[in-house]
């Protein structure tokens, strides 16, 4: 990947981060789908559109493996729709912690495994690989996402995909696409 394109990516990621900060205060819940919910933003004529659900568990550990008590912010894993922006099925994770610097975040979800790269708090997909990990979503059962802080804690998160498939359809849906 080019320097431009890496430069993209991370310019978009973090104007992601900023609608990420506004997905996690909206009051505009348009459907609930087993295990995910879906907003949209305006209410009026919604422009962004996401699925977004919070993990059924969480492990923190040390280096060494053992279970480690730690303060984290919210956890979520979200698809993104901005058809005006040419987002269709952006997949981003929100760590509730800063994230090592440099660092990558696994999604595996059954045999599959994906990396994510790391800014502050978030993890976003490349988007060549948006569309291989949104198959994957659709037909797993649960994404166990594991990150590691910037302080050496690793993180287990795992979230149903119970209701995935129709969030994502509804998110889509609503954003017009």
């Amino acid at each position: 990947m080019t320097f431009r394109a890496k430069f993209g990516v991370v310019a978009a990621a973090m104007a992601f981060a900023a609608l990420g900060a506004q997905a996690q205060e909206s009051t505009n819940r348009v459907a609930v789908m087993t295990d995910w919910n879906v907003f949209a933003e305006p209410a009026a004529a919604p422009v962004d559109c996401w699925g977004v659900a919070v993990p059924k568990e969480t492990v923190n550990t040390d280096a060494n493996g053992r279970i480690k008590a730690v303060r984290r912010g919210d956890i979520l894993l979200f698809v993104t729709y901005r058809p005006k922006d040419k987002v269709l099925g952006q997949v981003s994770f929100l760590g509730g912690y800063p994230f090592a610097p440099e660092s990558f975040v696994t999604v595996e979800i059954g045999d599959k495994k994906f990396e994510m790269f790391t800014d502050g708090e978030y993890a976003f997909a490349l988007p060549e690989d948006d569309t291989r990990i949104l198959d994957a979503l659709k037909n797993g059962v649960d994404a166990v996402v594991t990150g590691r802080s910037s302080r050496g804690t690793i993180t287990k998160d795992t979230f149903s995909l119970l209701g995935f498939t129709a969030a994502s359809e509804a998110a889509q849906k609503y954003c017009g696409g």
